[in-house]
């Protein structure tokens, strides 16, 4: 059912559609986002909201920098653009005098594009929306892990002077200082309390997580992430168990080895990504026959395996946003074994599209995989739950509802802002004045 009090909202209009009555409204967006030099879930994530939009009829605008660009910059060069670019928010100025947004959608602005752009949107009336997929606005390392454990001393703290100790960005003490004195002068100067409309958590963890380290419950959103194109669903077929991603130590690569690294797992794993830990996974590919290393795969092999496979094994030891790959199999009806921890149990539905087990306890996960492997009936019946879960929960129409209703909320906000900013007195010397404040 549609919510009601959309029916009368300014920006929309109702039509009907082949799938039954869509939304359209008048919404336009501004997106903006710094790609990383390693390409990963956050880019695609930006791509599919595009889609998304233009699929549903808006106008999409994008500003985007990427961090191949950084080596050009000197140190207090950078540390500067962290912190402040002028550059970045003349360019949203330029972008929003012709595009006329009415919203500015952010996604990631660390390193060079900065918090600033907030500032340019907030100066010409717009609203701004910040997706946060991971965990930097607590931890500048940005994924509350250190040594390969959950690690949460910066997350109650204003200055999160402890990630500088331990060099928490990307094993840098200064780059970590870039980091923390980024978020600690934003905070001083009222920048995430006021200069943004809503926040957007990919799970309700997340929004949690942050609301605990201070955020304003009334600003934070939880949507998650979603598909835009469709992948055949696939008969589990080939028997394996896969695992797809980065072969890094945050990702439990070192727990699904010890799972399969013993004379007694006879289950065969098929194991698709590449990462630091690669030269781990083809030794023990090497001793073990039941395990095979296909390293980067086209994406038509990776749907391929991914339909074949019979689970896939998400053993994350760190707090995940939400994998674009839970929902790949989901999608597919692949059920997965994933860790109980963060935002997992959210899109794992334990006993139902899948099995949550206790992170880096390989032993678990041994048992688990041989549970499952033998009770083929299960598994089945979890094949069609992950499908019909994934079309009510991560379907393009049910987040694009969820994705208006956050702009709409925004909109509001900014404009309450903006009247009451006008409105306010402001005492100057001895002369009364209607001052826009910082907000």
């Amino acid at each position: 059912m549609l919510p009601i009090p959309w029916i009368n909202h300014p920006l929309i209009k109702w039509t009907s559609h082949d799938v039954g009555l869509r939304k359209r409204t008048n919404v336009k967006v501004l997106q903006c986002h710094n790609y990383y030099q390693q390409p990963g879930g956050e880019d695609r994530v930006v791509a599919e909201e595009a889609s998304l939009l233009r699929h549903f009829g808006h106008e999409v605008e994008q500003y985007l920098l990427h961090n191949d660009a950084v080596s050009e910059y000197g140190k207090l060069r950078l540390l500067g653009n962290t912190l402040w670019n002028r550059q970045s928010k003349h360019k949203i100025s330029q972008i929003i005098e012709t595009f006329k947004p009415d919203v500015v959608h952010v996604h990631n602005t660390l390193p060079l594009m900065s918090p600033s752009i907030y500032y340019a949107a907030r100066d010409a009336g717009v609203a701004v929306v910040q997706t946060l997929h991971n965990y930097r606005m607590v931890c500048p390392g940005a994924t509350c892990m250190r040594e390969g454990k959950t690690c949460e001393l910066c997350v109650s703290k204003r200055i999160k002077w402890p990630a500088i100790q331990h060099g928490c960005y990307r094993n840098s003490k200064a780059a970590s200082g870039a980091v923390v004195g980024m978020l600690a002068f934003h905070q001083a100067i009222g920048t995430w309390k006021n200069a943004v409309d809503r926040y957007v958590t990919c799970s309700d963890f997340a929004r949690m997580k942050l609301i605990e380290s201070g955020f304003d419950a009334q600003l934070m959103a939880s949507k998650p992430n979603f598909l835009m194109q469709g992948i055949e669903p696939g008969d589990g077929s080939g028997g394996y168990v896969m695992y797809l991603g980065r072969l890094s130590r945050e990702k439990g690569i070192a727990t699904l080895l010890k799972a399969w690294d013993r004379d007694d797992m006879h289950v065969p794993l098929h194991i698709v990504g590449g990462g630091p830990m690669a030269d781990e996974v083809e030794q023990v590919a090497k001793r073990r026959e039941s395990v095979t290393y296909l390293g980067h795969c086209s994406r038509k092999k990776v749907e391929d395996e991914l339909r074949q496979a019979a689970i896939l094994v998400f053993p994350s030891v760190n707090y995940e946003g939400m994998p674009m790959t839970l929902l790949e199999a989901m999608q597919v009806g692949t059920p997965v074994i994933g860790s109980r921890l963060g935002a997992i149990p959210e899109v794992v539905i334990d006993g139902q599209t899948g099995r949550c087990v206790t992170p880096n306890d390989s032993a678990a996960l041994y048992e688990v995989v041989n549970e499952l492997v033998n009770d083929p009936t299960t598994l089945q019946a979890m094949r069609a739950t992950s499908q019909r879960v994934y079309e009510d929960k991560y379907a393009k129409e049910a987040i694009y509802e969820k994705q208006i209703a956050i702009y709409e909320a925004a909109i509001a906000h900014r404009l309450q802002k903006t009247k009451s900013r006008k409105n306010k007195p402001t005492v100057t010397g001895s002369r009364r004045t209607d001052a826009v404040d910082v907000a």
